[in-house]
C-alpha cells in the first residue's frame, strides 16, 4: 500500500470516526420513586411542589426510554394529585392533607405498576409484589424523601391528571 493510499484510509476512519463523536445520545433519568407522605414531609409537599421537576414529553427522546417515561408520568400525575390535597380546607386540614396525599400516593403507584404491566419489557421490582410489601418496596432507596425542592427550579405548567377523588371517609 502506498501513502496516498494509506492517508485516505485513514482520512475515511477519521470521518467516521468524528460521525460518531458529533451523534447526540439524549440520557435520561426520573429519580424514582417518590417518598411516602408523613407529617415531616408533608409541609415540603405542600410548599415546594412548583420547585420539584416534571417530566413533559419533550423532556423525552422521541423513541425508547419509555421506562423512564412511565415513571415521569407518574411523577407528574402525583404532582398533580398532592397539589388537590394542599389546596383542602377545614378544621383539621393538616390531618386530611396527609390522609389525601397518602391516597394520592398509593394510587399514582398502583397506576404506574398498573402501566408497567402493560408493557413487555421488565417491570420495576415494587410492582412485582403485593400489599404492604409494595409500598415498603416503593418507599425505599429514595432521591428526594424530604420533597426538597430543586434549586432555582421552576415547574413548568402541567395539565391537572384526572382520575383522583379523595376519600375522607378512608382516614
Amino acid at each position: 500500500m502506498n501513502w496516498i493510499g494509506l492517508l485516505q484510509g485513514f482520512g475515511i476512519l477519521l470521518i467516521v470516526s468524528n460521525a460518531n463523536v458529533g451523534a447526540k445520545s439524549q440520557n435520561v433519568d426520573v429519580p424514582f420513586p417518590p417518598a411516602w407522605p408523613t407529617a415531616l414531609n408533608q409541609a415540603a409537599i405542600c410548599s415546594q411542589g412548583q420547585g420539584r421537576p416534571r417530566y413533559p414529553d419533550s423532556f423525552f427522546p422521541r423513541s425508547g426510554a419509555g421506562h423512564f417515561k412511565r415513571r415521569g408520568k407518574a411523577i407528574n400525575r402525583l404532582e398533580s394529585w398532592y397539589a388537590l390535597c394542599c389546596g383542602l380546607e377545614g378544621e383539621d386540614r393538616d390531618i386530611g392533607v396527609l390522609c389525601c396525599a397518602r391516597q394520592a400516593w398509593k394510587q399514582a403507584l398502583g397506576q404506574f405498576c398498573i402501566e408497567e404491566y402493560g408493557t413487555m419489557t421488565a417491570h420495576y421490582e415494587c410492582c412485582r409484589k403485593y400489599g404492604d410489601q409494595r409500598w415498603t418496596c416503593f418507599d425505599s432507596n429514595l432521591s428526594n424523601p424530604d420533597y426538597n425542592a430543586t434549586p432555582d427550579y421552576n415547574a413548568p405548567a402541567m395539565p391537572y391528571e384526572p382520575g383522583f377523588t379523595f376519600d375522607l371517609n378512608a382516614c
